[in-house]
């Protein structure tokens, strides 16, 4: 990379480094802002270039040969598709893929900055990598994904943990030959983290994990900036890709016998919002996937405020459109959630979930609660109780508050002990508990359709699938089956899964439209 381009990076060389910086011969800092409310709030249209010709420069091609990748992906959907482009950049270069990190010549962090837990796991591991860079200098060692968008995180790796050869970001995943190729013939550590707002990069390979289930990115970023959140900035602006483009993906995916996509987005409600040349939004494009060849289309994630009645109308038609809607809600309270910048009230969530229901009679609803924001009173947590019970979810993803470094949230007075967190948290998930063992019973004795996975984490003998509500069902069954949709008899409902017997495969029917 030369000087013009670091500095484009957002990446200045220090002239001197100090004689006791462990073993760098020269350092380097980043000089990106730090998250700004203000200025990331100014996102123009204007900084965001479409562009459909990636290709693997014809210097780099063969790079990887003999040589093996490893990447570990910590957080999210949108992590583990990023981690599936990556893969497919470095089978583009050559490299096969291995499963342990004592016999990879590259080891990638994919990682999460949602939660403090995430990261720390992260310098955990990269501690651990130290004792193997120790016995092999050769290998390779990267931190990529969200917390690579942050400024603190950077500065602690470029001060602490000389064992990483290269920090990139979000913005730079189509950059990872460049990336390899000046890692590989520099001395000092390659940070490239563009503070830009990242492009819409098309035509990335992708090495998907396994032939059954895809994901299939459909917008890149966020606009809502819960004052939580550090998303909006690890990930941007908003971006939506090309109705067309989507369209061809899913088609080929279901050319190739993919039974089930998931759309993926930060926020898939707001996706083609920021069009300028044609009125195409997130219901359009779920009306036209409906009509391809495919077993079952899902979406996450999902913001109350963008999802409109048009959505709920096309969704009701059902087919290949399943009747399960993750719809984080975060708090039952109006307060928290005003505070919590979500832009929508308790009653206008209740209002959206009952016409979601009536709508569609059958739908499944879960979502996400966070306890223990700051100023969080009883009562306002006792709303979310009550709330959870008035909307009749199956079940829920439950979190205690964190502060993230460089959301609105952080500055605030974290003023809930951390016991009273616990203990609000545990009696959530008390009630979680008991609405999901409810929500199996009814599953007793009747036939379901479940997409099998493979073989079950506990036993080998016993293969796991979803049905189209994403409940986890075990059965045992020959392995011949496993990718495709069969029909299981349930014998036992537990809290969190099923257990049946299997009964035979569900011959394919085309769409109906």
């Amino acid at each position: 990379m030369n000087e013009q381009q670091r500095k484009e990076a957002g990446l200045v060389k220090t002239p001197e480094a100090p004689s006791n910086e462990k073993d760098y011969s020269q350092y380097f800092q980043t000089v990106y802002a730090a998250p700004s409310l203000k200025d990331a709030k100014k996102r123009g249209k204007e900084e965001i270039s479409y562009h459909d010709d990636f290709k693997i420069d014809e210097r780099f091609q063969g790079m990887g040969t003999g040589r093996k990748f490893y990447i570990r992906t910590y957080g999210c959907q949108m992590n583990e598709h990023d981690t599936e482009v990556m893969a497919g950049i470095f089978r583009g270069l050559g490299y096969e893929p291995t499963d342990t990190v004592e016999d990879a010549n590259v080891i990638l962090l994919n990682t999460c900055a949602i939660r403090e837990n995430a990261e720390n796991k992260v310098f955990g591991e990269l501690g651990h990598l130290k004792a193997l860079k120790r016995r092999n200098p050769d290998v390779l060692i990267g931190i990529c994904g969200c917390m690579s968008q942050e400024e603190s995180v950077v500065n602690k790796v470029l001060k602490t943990y000389d064992q990483v050869d290269m920090i990139f970001g979000t913005h730079n995943i189509h950059r990872l030959p460049h990336i390899l190729h000046e890692a590989y013939f520099s001395k000092e550590m390659v940070v490239e983290v563009w503070s830009k707002e990242g492009d819409i990069i098309e035509n990335l390979p992708k090495a998907r994990i396994g032939n059954t289930k895809a994901w299939v990115n459909i917008m890149y970023g966020c606009d809502k900036f819960c004052t939580y959140c550090i998303v909006p900035y690890t990930r941007g602006k908003e971006r939506s890709r090309r109705p067309a483009d989507i369209i061809q993906e899913v088609r080929q995916l279901a050319a190739q016998g993919y039974q089930e996509i998931t759309v993926l987005g930060q926020n898939v409600n707001a996706y083609g919002k920021d069009f300028d040349d044609v009125d195409y939004r997130f219901g359009d494009l779920m009306d036209d996937l409906r009509k391809i060849d495919i077993a079952r289309i899902r979406f996450t994630t999902s913001h109350p405020r963008d999802f409109d009645d048009h959505l709920i109308e096309v969704l009701a038609k059902g087919g290949n459109l399943v009747d399960h809607i993750h719809l984080p809600v975060q708090s039952g309270s109006s307060e928290i959630l005003k505070i919590m910048a979500r832009k929508y009230t308790r009653e206008h969530y209740l209002e959206l979930a009952q016409k979601i229901k009536t709508a569609i009679p059958n739908v499944t609803l879960t979502t996400d609660i966070i306890v223990g924001f700051p100023n969080e009173t009883d009562e306002q947590f006792e709303e979310t109780m009550s709330l959870y019970k008035e909307v009749g979810f199956d079940t829920a993803y439950t979190y205690i508050y964190s502060p993230r470094e460089g959301t609105p949230a952080a500055k605030m007075v974290d003023n809930i002990p951390m016991e009273v967190k616990k203990q609000r948290l545990q009696r959530l998930n008390a009630l979680v508990n008991e609405t999901s063992a409810e929500a199996m019973k009814p599953y007793k004795g009747k036939i379901v359709e479940v997409l099998v996975d493979g073989e079950s984490k506990k036993n080998p003998e016993v293969l796991a699938g979803y049905t189209e509500k994403n409940k986890l069902v075990n059965f045992k069954a020959p392995h011949s089956v496993i990718g495709k949709i069969v029909n299981v008899k349930i014998i036992e409902a537990k809290t969190w899964s099923l257990d049946g017997e299997y009964i035979g495969v569900v011959e394919k029917e085309k769409v109906m439209i």
